[in-house]
């Protein structure tokens, strides 16, 4: 019987699995570094750096004279050595634009940087552990990432999507077909997402137990592994009450008995689904910004902290581990508090 008690664990299997699917087509010196890196870093981090590092030994493979005479598994760890700046140099390039499998592939400055660092965390283990004479990718200098203006909703536009989620306005025919039977559970999650900041994937990992309205709160668990309790208002306990009385009416199918959110097939709801669901009825209000999941999140941390000034309070909430990441992604709101406070403090009384 599947074990239904763990998401995140299930994901976890799942990673686990799909990773050791990768390392077969990697050397095999790639398996220390991986086993190195195990204690302070998540399975999809080593799944990420793991296909990152396929890509790069297959480009070696097919511009590189040295590294084209053996199959990418018989590679010793030696290869790193003969692995020139100038090779990284024409890697970082090749990232911008690439073919593979007949499907173009294209990276901006983020997804470059990542694939980069990739490399250097690579070359940085082996190369503290004296396993290689170079460190080739320590000279790489990494794309500078120009900020983003993050997009959130303003309250009118909160207001006017929650109302058609709850009526299906603008919807399709085919979409209301299904309208009936999925609002209230809709509701609950969109009104979830916008009253408390947690992750998509955060929300599609919680089972029933993990909602306490004796202290209106939800146990998740974070990015990194660890759980918390997130706190949440009087109108996500009154939709989550009225999603879970037609919850307790449905028999989810067998290894999906504790998820909280089902789809249409009893089955807990995917992160996939999720998106999909918050694009439709993004798409249902006239004129709406681009709207993900994740734009709900920096909603409720843009109101949180207009609300409350404590930059603090919103990057614990939100589960940044690191306050600049919260300062950094709510810098403008700072600019607007530094500048009202210019005329705050009065140097001479009136005349």
């Amino acid at each position: 019987m599947e074990n239904s008690t763990n998401y995140h664990d299930k994901q976890n299997e799942i990673n686990t699995e799909r990773m050791r699917k990768v390392l077969t087509t990697l050397p095999a010196f790639c398996k220390t570094f991986f086993r190195g890196i195990a204690e302070n870093t998540s399975s999809r981090t080593r799944l990420a750096y793991a296909y990152d590092l396929r890509l790069f030994f297959e480009f070696m493979h097919e511009t590189n004279s040295v590294c084209s005479k053996k199959e990418i598994t018989e590679y010793t760890i030696d290869i790193l050595d003969m692995i020139t700046r100038e090779d990284l140099e024409e890697y970082a390039e090749y990232l911008s634009l690439y073919y593979k499998d007949g499907k173009k592939y294209t990276n901006d400055e983020r997804g470059k940087k990542r694939k980069l660092s990739t490399l250097k965390s690579f070359y940085n283990y082996f190369y503290k552990a004296e396993k290689i004479n170079t460190n080739p990718a320590a000279l790489i200098t990494l794309p500078k990432i120009h900020e983003k203006e993050i997009i959130r909703l303003d309250a009118n536009e909160v207001a006017i999507l929650l109302d058609n989620v709850e009526d299906g306005v603008s919807l399709s025919k085919k979409q209301m077909q299904f309208h009936d039977k999925t609002k209230v559970r809709d509701i609950a999650m969109l009104t979830l997402l916008l009253g408390t900041g947690i992750r998509v994937s955060e929300c599609v990992g919680l089972d029933l137990k993990d909602v306490d309205f004796n202290n209106n709160g939800i146990k998740i668990r974070r990015k990194g592994g660890y759980e918390a309790v997130v706190y949440f208002g009087d109108e996500v306990c009154e939709a989550l009450e009225e999603y879970l009385e037609e919850r307790h009416h449905v028999i989810p199918c067998e290894g999906h008995e504790e998820a909280l959110f089902l789809s249409l097939q009893n089955r807990r709801i995917s992160v996939r689904a999720v998106e999909n669901l918050v694009k439709k009825y993004a798409s249902t209000v006239t004129n709406l910004k681009k709207i993900t999941p994740h734009k709900l999140r920096s909603t409720y941390g843009t109101s949180l902290y207009k609300e409350t000034g404590d930059i603090y309070l919103v990057a614990d909430v939100l589960g940044h581990k690191d306050v600049n990441t919260t300062r950094k992604h709510y810098a403008a709101l700072e600019d607007e508090k530094r500048r009202s406070a210019a005329n705050i403090v009065k140097l001479r009384s009136d005349k």
